[in-house]
Formats: C-alpha cells, structure tokens, sequence
C-alpha cells in the first residue's frame, strides 16, 4: 500500500471543518444538545449554581437546574467523511454575554434553542445573530410536559423572517439534533450562495 493512502487506493479525505455556535437562554438544553451527538467527551465548563446567583440567575421554569455553563461547551460531530463540525455551546446567562463576540469568530452558523415555556429567553440570540448577519435556526427544544403549539403560531411569537428555519427538536436524541446540525449547515451555504449571488449581480 502506497504510503498516506487509504486501502482503496483513493488520497485519504481532508475534511472540511465548520463552526457552528448553539446558543439560547438559561437552562433551555445547550450542554445536552452538544452531548447528545459529539463524537468526543464534550468539554464542558459547568459550574454549581449558588445562592449568591439566585438574583441574577433567573431558574423559573428549570427548578431542578442545580449547574450552568459559565465560558462555553465544546463538541465535534463528524457528519460525512468530508465534513466536520465544532459545536460551540454559548452561556445562557447575561452576565456572560461578553464572551459571545469571541465564541462566535468565524462560525459558519448558529442553532438558537428554544423552550416554549420560556419564549422571552431567546430573544437576545435571535438579536444578536440578525444584527451581526449570522445564519441560524432555530430548534424547538420539546421538553416533556410542555405543551405543544403549531410551528406558525412559534414562528408568530418569535417575530421570525420567512426564511430562517424552524424545527421541533429533541436535545437529548442524537438523530434530532443531527437533523437540526444538518438544517442549520444547508441553510447557511444557502445563504451564503445568495450573498454571492447578490454581489456578483
């Protein structure tokens, strides 16, 4: 076998590697997104809530919350053998916002998750990725006893554009959240052609 190639005879595959940010409010379901499909031991930087952030720290709603991302949650999913993505997991909380410029350097795309128990609390990802022009989807994270609404009335309350994808989701099931990783990749190259499209016209 001729060396650096694989037994096929074929060049091996250099793949590919796609940022992709997950973000929306506290408590919503980012860590378990990104575990629920990487392929590696997610890095993961939770900490214990304590009583000294309970006023700042909004839990209704997530009760039985006791830990929260504080810098970020790192996976990586390989989707085919040519294509890769990294999968940044965003703080919920506001006093961690800062970090998000820097998360958010270079990401093809973004998943904003949402509970439709707590709608309000993805309003600040869905504007932060319109004014900086940042592709997204977003997921309807379908938490168990939460009631169920049409995907027209969610797109409603959201104030959403025609043209940023809404899908139901299940964090915790690695088929949902590769078909959401899928969704959002397909729509971001769309976007970007579109760009292309518009400039070279």
């Amino acid at each position: 076998m001729i060396l650096g190639r694989s037994e096929r005879g074929k060049p091996p595959v250099e793949p590919v590697t796609l940022k992709i940010l997950v973000a929306g409010g506290f408590g919503v379901g980012k860590t378990t997104l990104v575990g629920a499909v990487s392929e590696i031991r997610p890095l993961r930087t939770e900490e214990l809530l304590t009583e000294a952030g309970r006023p700042v720290d909004d839990t209704s709603g997530v009760e039985a919350k006791n830990t929260t991302t504080v810098a970020m949650d790192f996976g990586r999913i390989t989707l085919r053998e040519d294509l890769v993505l990294y999968l940044f997991g965003t703080p919920g909380q506001e006093r961690f916002w800062f970090m998000w410029d820097e998360l958010s350097e270079g990401a093809l795309g973004a998943v904003v998750l949402v509970d439709t128990r707590r709608l309000e609390d993805c309003f600040a990802a869905i504007d932060y990725f319109e004014r900086r022009s940042i592709p997204f989807l977003v997921g309807v994270n379908c938490f168990e006893g939460a009631a169920r609404y049409p995907v027209d009335d969610i797109r409603q309350a959201l104030d959403l554009d025609d043209h940023v994808p809404l899908l139901m989701c299940d964090a915790r099931d690695r088929e949902s959240v590769k078909e959401v990783l899928v969704g959002v990749v397909q729509h971001a190259m769309a976007q970007a052609a579109q760009h292309r499209q518009t400039v070279t016209t």
